[in-house]
């Protein structure tokens, strides 16, 4: 256990957590909506500092980025509990739960976690994923800043839902994101994720503005967040606040979790994929078994770059420093 970071004593041993947007006021003894920041004595402590659920080497794509060393692995890493209660929930068995109730829990140092990403010669550095790791921040704050210090690269992929502050403090730390725009509207963001939507917008700008390279990732559900005009809005919102040349990748969705409409229409998503086409220049499809929408073409010239067959990628036409070998145009961020 650790004393959290980014909280206030209010009277009556209450604590404010100024983490996320929620800022929960929690009562001596009681945990935040994240279920693993706990009010022990007027003191906030995050209950998974140094608590791994999953540990594995994954490729870069997975996370997923495209832009960002394709063709690489990386380490990534996970614990428990969530803020966001998405009814969607891929990730659920660990997201949605609480020291309490989930006993598989291993035990790593940060001295540990570097000594792991370090040994694996072809790995590029660590991913913070699988659950949400705004949760464990003083954890990932704490490992990422080991990390910068020996050169391996750190990846955040996260909800976004996170105060000012404390993304200021870390993305120093942080190479690349991969930021979950789960929907374009208030409505879905309080009905099927519990928070809002103008806080993960404001942190797309702050992560765009603060020069880090960032991908978006929007999960298509047939009636909920798949409306064209909709859509289109959240298209146009990206290519104008945090330019053409962001990274947009759909996906598929399927039931999971509390959510049991029927899977993504293949057509619905090559529609919404053709709307995204028309003002940014890269969108992928995730999620499904076709080859469409996985390479990577130029914006400028059109040739192909990158070749994808699931996760076997294969670097085709872009240099050492990232450009197109046949025109220049700079397609990557190393």
């Amino acid at each position: 256990m650790e004393k959290a970071l980014f909280f206030e004593k209010l009277g009556d041993n209450k604590v404010k957590c100024n983490l996320c947007p929620h800022n929960c006021i929690i009562n001596e003894g009681k945990r935040g909506l994240c279920r693993v920041r706990k009010n022990i004595k007027g003191e906030l402590y995050s209950e998974v500092y140094g608590k791994i659920s999953a540990l594995h080497f994954d490729p870069i794509e997975k996370k997923p980025l495209y832009h960002y060393y394709p063709g690489k692995i990386i380490l990534s890493l996970g614990s428990i509990g969530c803020n966001l209660y998405c009814k969607f929930c891929q990730n659920w068995e660990i997201s949605q739960t609480s020291i309490d109730d989930y006993p598989y829990l291993k035990d790593y140092s940060v001295d540990e976690i570097i000594d792991i990403a370090l040994k694996k010669t072809d790995n590029i550095g660590i991913a913070y994923t699988y659950n949400e790791p705004i949760v464990w921040y003083e954890y990932m704050l704490d490992i990422a800043k080991q990390a910068k210090k020996k050169n391996l690269k750190n990846v955040m992929v996260t909800n976004g839902f996170i105060n000012k502050g404390p993304l200021e403090n870390i993305i120093p730390f942080i190479d690349a994101f991969s930021v979950d725009l789960k929907g374009y509207t208030e409505e879905f963001y309080k009905n099927l994720t519990s928070s809002k939507l103008e806080p993960v917008k404001k942190s797309l700008k702050l992560i765009k503005d603060r020069g880090k390279h960032l991908e978006i990732t929007n999960l298509v559900i047939p009636t909920l967040n798949d409306d064209e005009k909709i859509f289109e809005d959240m298209v146009c919102w990206i290519a104008d606040e945090i330019g053409k040349d962001t990274v947009l990748h759909l996906s598929r969705y399927f039931p999971t979790y509390k959510l049991n409409i029927e899977p993504t229409p293949l057509t619905k998503l090559v529609e919404l994929f053709e709307i995204a086409k028309k003002r940014l220049n890269y969108v992928y499809l995730g999620n499904v078994t076709f080859s469409e929408g996985s390479d990577t073409f130029c914006s400028n010239c059109g040739k192909l770059l990158i070749k994808r067959q699931g996760y076997s990628t294969k670097v085709v036409g872009i240099d050492n420093k990232g450009n197109c070998k046949y025109c220049g145009n700079k397609i990557l961020n190393y």
